[in-house]
């Protein structure tokens, strides 16, 4: 396929004409010293007329060069770039987009006898297209794009992402000149006077922070535009001034700030930096831009999580399928209380993983609906298995106006919400307390080997008590508050801790007891503990000690009593080792009665898919 280059393409650029998608030559490609920050490429291109070197490559495109795409004498096509003044009026073309049309190797030698373009000249450009303006749209002739259109700002705003007209391109100033409005993408450190409008898609709290080096405050906020989102933070002073002064979901023109690269660590915004509030930052209301989009999400499926790394930043969107209540934990750290919740997320792809929500979301959240929600900026845990919390930086929206919100709305009423779904937070690791989840038969449980690896497993069955061993189910314990170690009785009235290394004239029964639980496939020998053993025998351990000391009888009738009842259990399963001799121990964690609607929806589940198999 033969490729013609967009001669005149970097006069009319330069001249800040509007170009469409010119297609260029790579002459050479320079790498730029950044510090701390990812590299930046220098490229010098050339339109078969004219050569430049003011070609800056963005971040984000430099996989094009380390992978070596991207290389002298390639011809690329430029899809979206952005022309930035700088201080000494040099002016430098960004490369937003492109894609290489002929490798370095196909094409075989430089095109044309190019001159370096001088700026200052105005030189004139060989191709007739390009040096008249009338027509508004890029033209195909002989394969190759022209250059054609009207003049226009240096700066073009990419706003085709959206298919909406841009931001009002200037705004008027207190003194009542015009300041250019920038593009988001075009941001970089290079700039020192800038002007954007963005709607405000997240706002954190005032936090404080005291360290050695002294004490501040701080709050961040994530800006869109069109072209793209980047993060910005007020400190200390500019904190207390532009706190009161934003608020979520408006637009305002931000003008002046520094720019540094992002720290990626704490923040899924997609840029390579972000802005930092100064004396001179000014944000003004704008009530012109209500075409702005509204929060960016690049959502990850909860199945994904499995193979997603600790620590990474994520964008999901699920159902909320069941959440537990507010609790209180006191932080460490500064010894303050914080509210929790955790709710379970489930989407198409069948799996669930627990969200914890923290403070004034924790608290106001309802999900007795069974909302969508979609959470931006999640960090991906561990602990157990996989699950997701939710940081003072993320954005949380419940039931959002996307169409992945009513897809996942319209799946789950029809057949998602009688799924047995499989959660990633709790099959390895340790238990989402709260949630039955992981649903297996007996049977199931023992072909899978689950508790055979070096975590143990957890899976939630319904299962019949059919025999309790009552021999040696209760021991005398320690009556400490937080001690349950068995005390030694030392035949004068008074009980030995080892533990506490102390005597006490009394104990209090803790309960160990063994139970088999069967169902249609299998059974199983479970250890239940205290609260477990109570609510299976239907009594409190204090009661049940008395009883057994003065009335064997009645202890006899509550165990008989206590047979062929059906359970859910939630069960630990993990493989131990006594006496050189290895058997999985399983130990039931909850012990709750049938809720025998969702038992039904997942046996309906069941026949479906077995009657597909069929």
């Amino acid at each position: 396929m033969s490729v013609r280059l967009s001669e005149g393409a970097i006069a009319a650029i330069m001249q800040g004409e509007y170009v469409s998608k010119p297609v260029l030559q790579v002459i050479n490609t320079r790498a730029i010293a950044t510090g701390n920050g990812p590299p930046r490429y220098r490229v010098l291109m050339s339109d078969g007329v004219n050569t430049l070197s003011s070609f800056m490559l963005a971040t984000q495109l430099n996989s094009l060069v380390e992978e070596e795409r991207l290389s002298a004498q390639c011809i690329c096509q430029v899809n979206r770039f952005i022309v930035n003044s700088l201080k000494d009026g040099r002016r430098v073309v960004i490369l937003m987009d492109l894609n290489v049309l002929k490798t370095a190797d196909k094409v075989g030698g430089n095109i044309g006898n190019p001159v370096p373009y001088n700026e200052g000249q105005g030189q004139q450009r060989s191709s007739a297209p390009a040096a008249n303006p009338a027509p508004s749209k890029a033209q195909q002739q002989n394969g190759s794009l022209s250059v054609a259109g009207p003049a226009a700002p240096k700066y073009h705003a990419p706003s085709n992402q959206f298919g909406k007209a841009s931001a009002t391109s200037s705004m008027r100033t207190p003194g009542g000149s015009q300041a250019k409005v920038v593009p988001i993408a075009s941001l970089n450190p290079y700039q020192s006077k800038w002007t954007i409008c963005a709607r405000v898609t997240q706002k954190g709290q005032i936090r404080t922070w005291s360290n050695s080096r002294g004490e501040g405050k701080l709050f961040s906020i994530e800006l869109v535009d069109e072209s793209g989102e980047i993060r910005a933070t007020a400190f200390n002073d500019q904190a207390d001034k532009f706190f009161p002064l934003i608020e979520l979901n408006k637009v305002y023109y931000f003008t002046k700030g520094n720019l540094k690269t992002a720290n990626k660590q704490y923040t899924a915004v997609k840029n390579d930096y972000e802005i930092t509030f100064t004396n001179e930052t000014s944000v003004v209301p704008c009530d012109d831009a209500q075409h702005l989009p509204s929060v960016q999400f690049e959502f990850v499926s909860i199945s994904d999580l499995e193979n997603t790394p600790k620590d990474s930043i994520v964008d999901v969107i699920g159902i909320c399928k069941s959440y537990e209540d507010v609790t209180k934990i006191t932080v460490k750290a500064n010894n303050r209380e914080v509210s929790k919740r955790n709710v379970h997320l489930m989407d198409t792809s069948g799996k669930l993983v627990t969200a914890t929500l923290w403070g004034n979301e924790a608290e106001q959240f309802d999900g007795s609906r069974q909302p969508v929600i979609a959470i931006k900026g999640a960090r991906v845990s561990d602990f157990g298995g996989r699950s997701l919390s939710v940081l003072s930086s993320s954005t949380v929206v419940i039931n959002p106006d996307s169409p992945e919100a009513f897809k996942l709305r319209g799946w789950f009423d029809s057949e998602g919400q009688l799924l047995e779904c499989a959660s990633i937070s709790d099959v390895r690791g340790g238990p989402a307390s709260g949630v039955n989840t992981n649903w297996k038969t007996l049977f199931e449980a023992k072909s899978e080997n689950l508790g055979q690896g070096d975590k143990a497993d957890y899976f939630s069955c319904v299962g019949t008590v059919v025999h309790l061993r009552k021999e040696n189910c209760m021991y005398q314990a320690c009556p400490s508050q937080d001690c349950n170690k068995k005390v030694i009785d030392q035949q004068n009235g008074l009980y030995r801790c080892e533990k506490c290394d102390r005597e006490f004239p009394n104990f209090k029964y803790r309960m160990m007891l063994l139970v088999t639980i069967a169902d249609c496939l299998e059974y199983q020998w479970v250890t239940c503990f205290q609260e477990s053993a109570e609510f299976i025998l239907g009594q409190n351990a204090a009661f049940l000690g008395e009883l057994k000391e003065k009335n064997e009888q009645a202890f006899e009738e509550v165990f008989q009593n206590a047979n062929f009842n059906t359970y859910e259990f939630r069960i630990r399963v993990k493989l131990e080792t006594y006496n050189d001799e290895s058997r999985i121990k399983a130990t039931a964690v909850d012990v709750k009665p049938v809720n025998y609607r969702e038992y039904s929806k997942r046996l309906i589940a069941s026949i479906r898919r077995n009657a597909q198999l069929g």
